[in-house]
């Protein structure tokens, strides 16, 4: 079973001020496709703690998926892009080009999000937005790509792509 992290990023939640909305429906949505949700944490809006969590997550927990959710827009504290950037091996940006131009045919501010994805050792990391109809929307994109990529990152050559 393809093991997965999702990493919360937001200062509100860890705070009290606003409630963690997406969790149950986003465990479902990967539950159904078979994911197991091994870890789940929320984390202020600090890059660097942001960063130290994703390296974690791929070095010492060794996880397939992290999917970070928030952090992606213009405010001031949105710093999840830049943190990923920092410890990914290699970049891929279609991932975030896909899931925008997705979301562009429904909401004109999607053109804000700076969410992007890439590779760190074996993990596949990407970062969906925080509202929670965003990160299942953002999924939805992302899902029928995500067992072909496990399966590329962690060597496998013969299925076809």
């Amino acid at each position: 079973m393809v093991r997965v992290a999702v990493l919360v990023i937001s200062s509100k939640i860890v705070e009290g001020r606003q409630d963690d909305t997406g969790r149950e429906e986003l465990e479902r949505v990967l539950k159904e496709q078979n994911f197991a949700v091994s870890h789940y944490r929320i984390i202020p809006d600090e890059r660097q703690l942001i960063h130290d969590s994703l390296q974690e997550l791929c070095d010492t927990e060794h996880m397939d998926i992290v999917l970070t959710i928030g952090g992606t827009g213009v405010r001031p504290t949105d710093w999840t892009p830049e943190a990923t950037k920092d410890v990914l091996d290699k970049e891929i940006p279609g991932i975030g080009e896909a899931m925008r131009a997705e979301s562009l045919k429904k909401i004109r501010t999607a053109m804000l999000s700076r969410g992007t994805a890439g590779i760190r050792g074996e993990t596949l990391i990407v970062n969906l937005p925080g509202s929670a109809r965003g990160a299942r929307e953002n999924l939805s994109v992302l899902l029928p790509l995500l067992d072909h990529t496990i399966e590329k990152l962690s060597g496998d050559s013969h299925t076809s792509g």
